[in-house]
């Protein structure tokens, strides 16, 4: 057997572009499809999957970790979130054909069930942009809450952490704990909320967030300040008791180590179309589970990345629950067909083979690629801000 092209399809989903990366092989009907999406860069990892596909055309698909190699290793420069997405669109295209070669379901191949089901968390609003980025009302967040509640999630996130500079005073402070309050009061005690700070704020006010949030027992706060200031999480780890989340801007376990080697968060969060795909999200996964960390990937891309992460926390043991993206844009079944049902907020073992997911060629040509653009944030005196 033997890969004969390596192609992509980009779909317009609203706030980004889903990159669909394909696989085929000289086998008649055979093929995998994987996902490489990357806000924001959608045209560069598109060219980087033209790039590496190369190396690797005319080699057995089945040889899932050397082919990994060859496109980790051969181009000389590794890492970075454009070559890693590539490679990991691509490596969970050639997982897909490996069980669809086997004739059982991806969990299948890689080694069987580790659970029975799979515990998701929702989005404030189901994902949607409006909901998660304009959404910051007290009545608003209430409304959302009840929303995921009464469809049977047990678990939600929100961004009750607003917009701040290094230092703030009260009025901040005051209109994150009127959100949280919202929240907690809406969902009740028996809904997990994780709070996303998105990297937004110094250590200095997430110190502060977090002690006012605290009273409302947060399940975790995710990326309190942005990952590349390892010593600031330190001193947030230092001061702060809540359980701290991090890893959707790490990309492989050389990323992860120094992070977990000093216990600086107890839930890592590393995403498949940035971390390698399966193979390098289970490497990264097995060195979590050495340390005692437990697996939430993220997880706010398309449905064929949510399909992968289903199959793979099926089979991971320190699995925790999975993010996932049920209300982005109302036509996702239409354009990616195979999907599960979510039931009770959670997820079955899906018994198609592969991903069990496939492409509607003719629904995806209605959502053709479009410009995209991060939001645009500052602070009240024009300097730079993380969104």
């Amino acid at each position: 057997m033997k890969i004969t092209k390596i192609s992509t399809t980009v779909i317009n989903a609203d706030l980004r572009n889903w990159v669909i990366v394909r696989v085929d092989t000289d086998e008649p009907g055979l093929y995998g499809l994987g996902e490489a999406t990357v806000e924001f860069q959608t045209e560069a990892v598109v060219g980087a999957v033209k790039s590496v596909a190369p190396l690797i055309i005319g080699r057995n698909p089945l040889d899932i970790e050397r082919n990994w190699q060859i496109v980790y290793r051969h181009p000389f420069f590794k890492g970075g979130v454009v070559s890693m997405s590539a490679l990991s669109g691509i490596d969970q295209a050639l997982w897909d054909i490996h069980a669809k070669n086997m004739g059982v379901p991806l969990w299948r191949a890689l080694g069987g069930l580790a659970r029975d089901r799979v515990r998701l968390y929702d989005h404030l609003g189901g994902g949607s942009s409006v909901a998660v980025y304009d959404s910051d009302t007290a009545k608003s967040f209430a409304e959302k809450m009840h929303e995921s509640k009464e469809m049977g999630f047990t678990a939600v996130k929100i961004l009750a952490v607003p917009q701040a500079a290094p230092l703030e005073g009260a009025a901040k402070l005051k209109h994150a704990d009127t959100l949280m309050r919202a929240a907690r009061e809406a969902g009740g005690d028996e809904i997990d909320i994780m709070v996303d700070f998105h990297g937004r704020t110094s250590a200095a006010m997430a110190i502060q967030f977090a002690e006012v949030l605290a009273p409302y027992k947060p399940f975790f706060l995710e990326e309190v300040v942005q990952p590349e200031q390892y010593e600031a999480m330190k001193r947030v780890k230092e001061k702060v008791s809540i359980p701290l989340a991090a890893g959707e801007r790490l990309y492989t376990q050389q990323d992860f180590l120094p992070f977990l080697k000093s216990g600086v968060f107890e839930v890592a969060q590393p995403d498949v179309c940035h971390a390698g795909g399966i193979t390098g999200l289970r490497k990264i996964a097995a060195l979590c589970d050495a340390f005692g960390v437990v697996m939430a990937p993220h997880n706010p891309l398309g449905p064929i990345a949510t399909m992968v992460n289903v199959h793979l926390a099926l089979v991971t043991p320190n699995f925790l629950i999975q993010e996932v993206m049920r209300a982005d844009v109302p036509w996702r079944k239409d354009v990616v067909q195979g999907t599960p049902d979510i039931v009770a907020g959670h997820i079955l073992p899906p018994t198609s083979i592969g991903i069990g997911a496939t492409i509607n060629d003719e629904e995806a040509a209605k959502h053709p690629f479009k410009q995209d653009a991060p939001a645009q944030w500052f602070h009240s005196d024009g300097s730079v801000a993380d969104w």
